[in-house]
C-alpha cells in the first residue's frame, strides 16, 4: 500500500503564521498542466504498491476548480492502481464550500473533508488573516453533513495572542457540538518568514505563556476524551477509528509520492522533494523533466525518523522492527537512552512497544532528541 500527496501551492490571501509554500493571484492552468505531466512522469516511482490514500493538501486545494479537480483524478485513475476503498481527502477553507462546490465534491471521489477553521473567534480570525468568520465555519460544517460527507477533520489552533484557557474552552465546545470525526489541533509557532515572526520580532505581539499553553493542551485532551476522541497522534484525535489514513501512512513509513512544487516523497529506499517554485516547476515539466533533489537515507537518517514518527503515536515504537530493521546495536542504543524516561514514568514499555505516557506528551520533543542517533 502506497499515498499520493498533491500541493496546490495557491490562496487568495497569505495567513500570518503560514510558512508553507503557496501564492496569491496567479494562474492556475500551468501549474494543472505541469502536475498532470508529473503524474504521467513518475508513474512507476511506488511501483507496483496500491494506493491506500490520496490527499490534496496546500496551500488551499479549494481554491481549484471542480472541473480542474476532475481533470486530476481522472489522470491519477489512469495512471496508478488506486484501491476501491481509498481514503480521499481534501483540505479546505471554509469560505470556498458555498452550496455549489459541495455538490461539485461530492461527485467527486473525495470521502473526507479537512477544514482549516482554526478557532471560532471572529477577532482571532481576523488577526491570523484568515477569511472566514466562526459563524460561517458552523454553517459550512453542515453544509457538507447535509451533502453526505461523513467523515470530517476540523484543524484547531491554539496558544494564540492573547487567548485564555476559557477562550479555547469555548472553541472546543463548539467543535464539538458539530459532531465530526477527527480534530487537528496545533500550537501557533512563530515561524521565520512568517509576518507573524516579523510582528514578534517588533514587539507587536507576544505570545501566550508556557504555563498556559500547558493548561491549553491538557485542557484540550481531557475533554475530547470525555467525549470519545482517541488521541492517536501528539496533535491528532479520532472518534470511531476514523484515524487519518494517510497522514498515519507517514508515522508508520508507508512509501508516498508527493506531486506539485514542494512536495516530498518517499519510495521507502529514499526521500526526495520538488523545488519551491511553481515557475521552475512548471518550466521543468514542460521538457518532461522534475526539478527536485533527493536525499539518500543512511542508516542513521532512517532510524532517527522511525523514532520520531513512532513515538508521536499511540503505537509507539515497535521494538521487534526496530531491531529487524536497524539491527541489535541500534535496539540497545535506543532503549539504553530510554531507560531514565522510563524511570521516570515519561514513557512506558508495553510488550514490544515504546510508547509515550500521559505525562511524556507535554515534553515529548526533549524524550525524541534524547533516542536519536547522533554519529
Amino acid at each position: 500500500m502506497a499515498g499520493i500527496y498533491i500541493h496546490v501551492p495557491f490562496c487568495k490571501t497569505r495567513c500570518i503564521y503560514c510558512d508553507f509554500y503557496s501564492n496569491t493571484g496567479l494562474v492556475h492552468e500551468p501549474y494543472l498542466n505541469a502536475l498532470l505531466a508529473e503524474i504521467t512522469l513518475r508513474k512507476d516511482y511506488l511501483g507496483d504498491e496500491s494506493i491506500d490514500s490520496i490527499y490534496f493538501g496546500g496551500g488551499t486545494p479549494s481554491q481549484l476548480s471542480i472541473e480542474s479537480l476532475r481533470l486530476v483524478f481522472d489522470k491519477l485513475f489512469q495512471t496508478f492502481a488506486v484501491s476501491s476503498n481509498a481514503e480521499i481527502t481534501i483540505e479546505a477553507n471554509p469560505d470556498d464550500l458555498d452550496e455549489q462546490y459541495v455538490k461539485g465534491l461530492k461527485q467527486l471521489p473525495f470521502n473526507r473533508l479537512s477544514m482549516g477553521v482554526q478557532t471560532f473567534d471572529d477577532e482571532a480570525l481576523r488577526f491570523l488573516k484568515r477569511r472566514h468568520t466562526g459563524l460561517q465555519a458552523l454553517d459550512v460544517v453542515k453544509r457538507c453533513q447535509d451533502a453526505g460527507f461523513t467523515n470530517m477533520s476540523i484543524d484547531l489552533m491554539y496558544g494564540l495572542p492573547n487567548q485564555g484557557l476559557d477562550d479555547f474552552d469555548k472553541n472546543i465546545e463548539k467543535v464539538l457540538k458539530l459532531d465530526i470525526q477527527h480534530i487537528s489541533a496545533y500550537h501557533l509557532i512563530y515561524e521565520k518568514g512568517t509576518k507573524l515572526f516579523r510582528m514578534l520580532s517588533q514587539n507587536e505581539v507576544r505570545p501566550v505563556d508556557e504555563e498556559v499553553s500547558v493548561q491549553m493542551f491538557s485542557l484540550l485532551i481531557g475533554r475530547l476524551k470525555e467525549a470519545g476522541f482517541e488521541h492517536y497522534e501528539i496533535s491528532n484525535f479520532a472518534r470511531n477509528g476514523l484515524y487519518s489514513r494517510h497522514n498515519t501512512s507517514y508515522w508508520k513509513g508507508v512509501p508516498y509520492i508527493g506531486l506539485g512544487p514542494s512536495a516530498h516523497s518517499f519510495n521507502g529506499e529514499n526521500r526526495q522533494w520538488n523545488i519551491s517554485s511553481l515557475n521552475k516547476y512548471v518550466e521543468a515539466l514542460k521538457e518532461e523533466k522534475l526539478n527536485a533533489e533527493v536525499e539518500e537515507q543512511t542508516s542513521a537518517i532512517r532510524y532517527n525518523d522511525f523514532v520520531m514518527t513512532g513515538l508521536r503515536t499511540m503505537w509507539g515504537i515497535d521494538l521487534a522492527r526496530l531491531e529487524a530493521d536497524f539491527g541489535e546495536k541500534m535496539l540497545n542504543y535506543c532503549l539504553k537512552n530510554a531507560r531514565r524516561h522510563l524511570r521516570s514514568g515519561l514513557l512506558e514499555q508495553r510488550d514490544q512497544q515504546l510508547v509515550l505516557s500521559s505525562e511524556g506528551i507535554f515534553v515529548s520533543d526533549g524524550i525524541m532528541s534524547d533516542l536519536m542517533w547522533v554519529d
